[in-house]
């Protein structure tokens, strides 16, 4: 395996870690998960949730450091215009595009030795 496709790996763990510890979140929260990386061709919906009045689509971030920039900076209004179309096609395909929907983002931090921090943020985008 070479350094590149060690360092894909690991970003493609740490990713599915920080959506393991955002779903336990916002399920001790109420919330009920509906889908899971969800993925069509206008892009990926790390999870989609229900509070039983609206539709909850969650972004997740997670990053190992801050050396280049807090996980809050990568949700550009590019990213959130694709998980925006994205959500629309989901919403198309399960007949619910009558629903209310809040895009929301959690961002975990995880440094090397330290607890990691959650941060929710609804209404993001």
């Amino acid at each position: 395996m070479t350094g590149t496709d060690e360092l894909a790996r690991h970003r493609r763990d740490l990713g599915a870690w920080g959506e393991d510890i955002a779903l336990g979140y916002l399920r001790d929260r109420g919330l009920v998960l509906l889908a899971r990386n969800w993925r069509c061709r206008e892009g990926e919906l790390d999870l989609v949730f229900t509070d039983r009045t609206r539709i909850i689509v969650c972004e997740v971030k997670t990053r190992s450091g801050t050396e280049f920039g807090l996980p809050t900076e990568t949700v550009s209004e590019e990213k959130a215009g694709r998980v925006r179309r994205a959500a629309q096609r989901w919403l198309s395909e399960f007949r619910l595009g009558w629903c209310p929907v809040r895009y929301d983002v959690v961002t975990i931090l995880a440094e090397p030795g330290s607890r990691p921090q959650l941060q929710h943020i609804e209404a993001a985008f």
